[in-house]
Order: C-alpha cells, then structure tokens, then sequence
C-alpha cells in the first residue's frame, strides 16, 4: 500500500512557476513509477508527466513539454513536479500516482493515486 499526498498548488498568473510535491507514505517508494496527471472541469483526466522508478527516464505530455520538470528524491520518499511558463490552460486539479515498477501515460497504469491539489492559472 502507497499513500500520496500532493502539495503546493494555488493561484498563480500566467507565466508564473509553481512547485507541485508528492510525499509518499511507505518504504518501497523508490521501487515505485511516479506520474503527475490532470483534470479540468468537464475534462478527462490528463498525462503530465512520469518518471521511472530509477529516476533514469522521464516522460512528458505534449502540452507541458519544455516548461514542466519531474523529479524524484528516494530520500525523502517525495516526487515533484516543477511547473514554469504557466498558462491559464494548465489550470487543473493535479494528482499524483504510483505504480510499482512501472511508470506509463495512461490513468488505468497506476494502481495509487492522491487526492489532488488544485492550480489555478490567472491571464
């Protein structure tokens, strides 16, 4: 069991930068793919971003691609997601989720997720 708890959403202006957190309850983190996905109202729920549990791989939605950064600390059994060049389009619930050894794109591919954390871009 995997327990996820995001931080550090709020509101930001367009072009602005954000650091999204998810700390991560257990001792198997570092044997665990973390993803950072989205949801607007009235929208699917969207890939962010992922890296592999070695922290060697990184993936990144189209949209997000060159302005957001995932990083992962072992130590601190914590993922990040730095947010730069903020656009009102990227105002979402983020969620953070886990899955052991894998670290895919697709919702169905994680078995934890968080309860999000809101971020509202302002234009």
């Amino acid at each position: 069991q995997v327990q996820l708890v995001e931080s550090g959403g709020g509101l930001v202006q367009a072009g602005g930068s954000l650091r999204l957190s998810c700390a991560a309850s257990g001792r198997s983190f570092s044997s665990y793919g973390m993803g950072w996905f989205r949801q607007a109202p009235g929208k699917e729920r969207e890939f962010v971003a992922a890296i592999s549990w070695t922290g060697g791989s990184t993936y990144y939605g189209d949209s997000v691609k060159g302005r957001f950064t995932i990083s992962r600390d072992n130590a601190k059994n914590t993922v990040y997601l730095q947010m730069n060049s903020l656009k009102s389009e990227d105002t979402a619930v983020y969620y953070c989720a886990a899955d052991r050894w894998r670290s895919g794109a697709t919702v169905g591919g994680y078995d934890y997720w968080g309860r999000g954390t809101q971020v509202t871009v302002s234009s």
